[in-house]
């Protein structure tokens, strides 16, 4: 898939026409750099939340299940996110929940909501 994007020099009276590459692969508007950064601090924060036993189980069951999904390298990066927002999301409704762990959840969604798959 190709972007066109038509970019008009007003003070010259010009236009150009630039042409964008983009893979099937690649997140629009996050580098694919950026995308892996943005996975890797996701995966670090919810591998911290797997290995504190002051959270109750089903929590940390959650996030283990939110590293197993991040983790697939069968899974595009727009679908890993959305599956793991939606995982972490069923997880904040629950009130036995701890604070610290739930700005932790609030935390890798607010990662994760820009990564997006190119149509």
């Amino acid at each position: 898939m190709f972007l066109y994007l038509i970019i008009n020099d007003c003070s010259a009276k010009r236009s150009f026409l630039v042409v964008k590459n983009m893979s099937s692969r690649q997140t629009p508007g996050l580098s694919r750099d950026e995308t892996d950064e943005r996975i890797k601090q996701a995966l670090y924060y919810l591998t911290r939340v797997v290995q504190d036993m002051g959270i109750p189980r089903n929590i940390r069951r959650a996030a283990s299940e939110a590293v197993r999904v991040l983790m697939d390298p069968n899974m595009s990066p727009g679908l890993k996110a959305s599956t793991v927002i939606s995982i972490l999301d069923e997880a904040l409704a629950d009130p036995n929940m701890p604070l610290f762990s739930r700005v932790i959840f609030w935390q890798v969604i607010s990662l994760l909501e820009q990564i997006k798959d190119s149509v």
